[in-house]
């Protein structure tokens, strides 16, 4: 599950979630993906970047 708000700073990152992650589905780069959503803070990026779904692995069981 992604975070609602990035766990430093307390921005609202969820919103972009989904378009992020159709964008960079579709081939587009994370970094422009980003920088065109307006996530500037690196707090917010590497949440971003690093996220992993891990509901999708852990309901097999």
């Amino acid at each position: 599950m992604f975070p609602v708000r990035c766990f430093t700073c307390g921005s609202l990152i969820s919103r972009h979630w989904e378009e992020y992650k159709d964008r960079v589905a579709k081939g587009e780069k994370p970094k422009d993906v980003l920088d065109d959503l307006g996530i500037k803070r690196y707090c917010c990026r590497r949440i971003f970047l690093s996220h992993v779904e891990t509901i999708d692995l852990l309901s097999k069981y």
